[in-house]
């Protein structure tokens, strides 16, 4: 009895821990992914807290998407794969800005996509907070950052206030021997592609595309789109 008690405080250590200010992964009520042929994972320190893609719910109607995650999650439709010289994009609406939570969450695109659904699953992605600031980060899989923690950018929207809407448009680009992304339509960052495509990174900048999303999110996604070409 007594070891089963601290099992259970150690795992919600452990998650408090990886996000911060106290905040835990919360299984959302009649979880599941029910959009046609889409599927996910969850992280690997939410899979050891016993979470997973059951504890997030994403339904698709019109072809907008609408998801509510507990777990931090990937999310990936199997079919959509881009190669070469690429654009994928999307617009992402939260519609209450940090109504699950008690701090800004980002969500965003993933590109690169490999070995999706496995321990050794990598992946590049570029997601927005409503506070105005965005990362870009991978799993290779293990997690990397290619911006550390995150930075300020005019162009990412910011939410007027705690429940206010906010929408982002964000793209990710593969242009010959560049990985660039933009959101609201300025390119807020932009890589050698020789410095994600590496050891510990990248397989390689072709793959699955799909959405990305931290945990305890709640987001509408529309315009999920790939597009050939560098231009």
């Amino acid at each position: 009895m007594t070891r089963m008690v601290y099992v259970t405080a150690l795992t919600f250590l452990l998650v408090a821990t990886a996000y911060g200010q106290g905040e835990t992964s919360r299984a959302v009520k009649g979880g599941g992914i029910s959009a046609p042929g889409w599927t996910g994972q969850v992280d690997p320190n939410e899979r050891n807290a016993g979470m997973s893609a059951n504890d997030d719910k994403v339904t698709e109607q019109g072809g907008t998407l609408k998801i509510t995650t507990g777990p931090a999650t990937t999310f990936w439709n199997p079919a959509n794969k881009a190669t070469g010289d690429y654009t994928v994009k999307a617009t992402f609406t939260e519609p209450k800005y940090m109504d699950l939570n008690t701090h800004p969450h980002p969500y965003g695109l993933f590109i690169a996509g490999n070995d999706m659904g496995t321990d050794q699953q990598s992946f590049l992605y570029c997601a927005a907070y409503g506070s105005g600031k965005f990362i870009v980060r991978g799993f290779g899989p293990e997690p990397f950052q290619m911006n550390g923690r995150g930075e300020e950018n005019a162009a990412v929207h910011k939410a007027a206030g705690q429940g206010e809407p906010v929408t982002q448009e964000i793209a990710l680009s593969v242009k010959g021997d560049r990985v660039e992304c933009a959101i609201n339509g300025s390119t807020v960052a932009s890589y050698e592609k020789a410095s994600v495509v590496s050891s510990g990174k990248l397989k390689s900048t072709d793959g699955i595309y799909g959405i990305r999303s931290a945990h305890n999110t709640n987001i509408v996604v529309t315009g999920l789109t790939a597009v050939k070409g560098s231009k």
